[in-house]
């Protein structure tokens, strides 16, 4: 099973540096381009569509392998692999279409809903078991699993869009997410899952040496809402059962694109702006402002979702022994790096450092304390 692995790994990654080149040409062609405006860090019209570069080294590159994998996949895994591969169709079709047509938001939104019904209703993927932190394995049932698991599909499907604003970011970010995910799926022994993960890796990458700065070509929505398709069912099942094996697991492989959101929301409501209102004041804005560069930006929030990623790998270990105190441990750990990240930056607001604040308060005060002995 490893030389699959690594001939998958190798397979996709050459079908994606031979297979970029030729959807850049066809993107071109149809029109699928990105025209620079004043949200926008690029000045010149760029061609998108490279999810479907992508997407089509992922799948030539698995039905290449098939016929070679060994006949060890469970009944649930088959349907996992079909509902894998069907979502995933339909969403980098909805996406490359909103690469060439910009489609209304409310649209897309449905089709995603549709999608995520698919794969409930049809293959019957859902939320099964969960592990809250702190209580033992539960059933979940199914009145909570079917709206839970459409919602995150939806939700996850959405979230590499909003951090798709430098070369090279969001692809990165989503080669991070899915390569925890395999490593965690290698310790849990999911051949399946791993399989899916490094064929996806290998396709990231190869589209990435296009992708990265000064770029070529653009993911788009095609890219970005696939990435984010396969995010969402690889994070909830990439495990043995088709379970949540920590409550935290799957919100720490995502949590540079989630806390992203939840910052902008805050900073949107705090403002007094509308919630859904565009800004330049997400991550990759706020670290430009403070002088890096678009490679340098772009290398520290892999930085970030690496840190996640290895929070996630230890989290998820630590809930297959029971080790709760550990889930504990990384809670705190990463609200506080958040925290002192996103006030450091300016992500809230530029005047908004309760903490920081706190910390300076703190100091003054043993100073001061230091100073009259």
């Amino acid at each position: 099973m490893l030389m699959i692995y690594i001939i998958g790994f190798i397979v996709s990654l050459g079908l994606a540096l031979g297979l970029t080149p030729l959807v850049k040409k066809f993107a071109i062609k149809v029109g699928a381009v990105d025209v620079p405006n004043a949200r926008k860090v690029h000045t010149r019209i760029m061609p998108r569509l490279g999810g479907l570069g992508i997407f089509l080294s992922f799948v030539i590159a698995f039905f290449l392998l098939l016929p070679f994998l060994p006949d060890v996949f469970s009944v649930r895994e088959v349907n996992f692999i079909k509902a894998f591969l069907v979502g995933g169709t339909i969403t980098v079709l909805l996406g490359a279409f909103d690469d060439r047509f910009d489609l209304p938001a409310k649209l897309k939104f449905v089709i995603q809903i549709a999608t995520a019904c698919v794969v409930v209703f049809v293959f019957d993927i859902r939320i099964e078991f969960a592990n809250i932190p702190f209580h033992t394995y539960a059933a979940v049932e199914t009145w909570v699993a079917i709206p839970f698991t459409i919602l995150w599909i939806v939700g996850v499907t959405n979230a590499i869009n909003l951090i798709d604003g430098l070369d090279g970011l969001a692809a990165g970010v989503s080669a991070i997410a899915i390569g925890t995910i395999a490593v965690m799926s290698f310790l849990m022994g999911n051949v399946m899952v791993a399989l899916l993960c490094l064929l996806l890796l290998g396709s990231i990458i190869g589209f990435l040496y296009f992708n990265f700065h000064p770029a070529k070509i653009f993911m788009g929505d095609s890219g970005a809402l696939f990435l984010g398709f396969c995010l969402a069912l690889l994070s909830l099942l990439g495990f043995k059962q088709i379970a949540i094996v920590s409550f935290l697991t799957p919100l720490i492989l995502i949590g540079v694109p989630l806390s992203d959101t939840m910052f902008a929301i805050v900073r949107r409501w705090m403002q007094k702006k509308p919630i859904f209102s565009p800004d330049k004041g997400h991550l990759h804005h706020c670290l430009r402002e403070l002088g890096f560069s678009h490679r340098q930006t772009v290398l520290i929030i892999y930085g970030i979702a690496a840190f996640f990623g290895v929070l996630a790998v230890i989290q998820s270990s630590a809930a297959m022994y029971n080790a709760n105190w550990v889930t504990f441990v990384v809670i705190c750990v990463m609200v506080f790096f958040l925290q002192i990240g996103a006030e450091v930056i300016g992500l809230i607001g530029k005047t908004k450092r309760p903490v920081l604040d706190f910390l300076a308060r703190l100091r003054m005060k043993a100073g001061a304390e230091r100073g009259t002995k």
